[in-house]
């Protein structure tokens, strides 16, 4: 009497660890988000996944500087007398990260998640600022301090407050 039983329990037990497979096979397609970087102006933020890159695969030359022309990138109004704040996740951290003004870095490399920059920088010709905008790129590096290495791209527009 237990042989009758014992074959819908194990049709049902298959059909379960199906379905369970399944499942983890339709998670394991989803992209896994990258990590986040962040500027504030006052109390006004804006963040942003990687506009290129971010999973840690070294970037080439030309997909970063397809990446530096992307037109669909957040933006924040900036007044240059305020302080403009970076943070990033410590992935990002941990990589080594720069920022770039228009394609050239503005600062060293840090391997922490915060730093501040007066807003005037971004207005400022001599550090080649043209206009009333400015793009600025957060660009995650390889863990090697300045290393020239790209593995994430993360852009934002700073318009000027007039």
């Amino acid at each position: 009497m237990t042989t009758l039983h014992s074959a819908p329990r194990r049709r049902r037990a298959v059909a379960a660890a199906g379905a369970v497979s399944a499942g983890l096979l339709v998670l394991s397609a989803c992209d896994k988000p990258t990590p986040m970087a962040t500027i504030t102006v006052g109390t006004s933020s804006v963040s942003e996944e990687a506009t290129c890159g971010g999973e840690g695969e070294t970037l080439d030359n030309k997909t970063i500087t397809q990446c530096l022309k992307d037109k669909d990138i957040k933006s924040i109004t900036v007044d240059p007398d305020e302080t403009v704040r970076f943070g990033v996740d410590p992935e990002i951290a941990k990589k080594r990260w720069t920022i770039l003004m228009n394609g050239q870095p503005i600062t060293n490399d840090f391997d922490k998640t915060y730093t501040a920059i007066p807003g005037s920088v971004f207005f400022n010709a001599q550090y080649g600022a043209q206009g009333n905008s400015t793009l600025v790129t957060i660009k995650a590096g390889d863990g090697e301090k300045q290393s020239p290495e790209a593995t994430g791209l993360w852009s934002f527009k700073l318009k000027k407050d007039d």
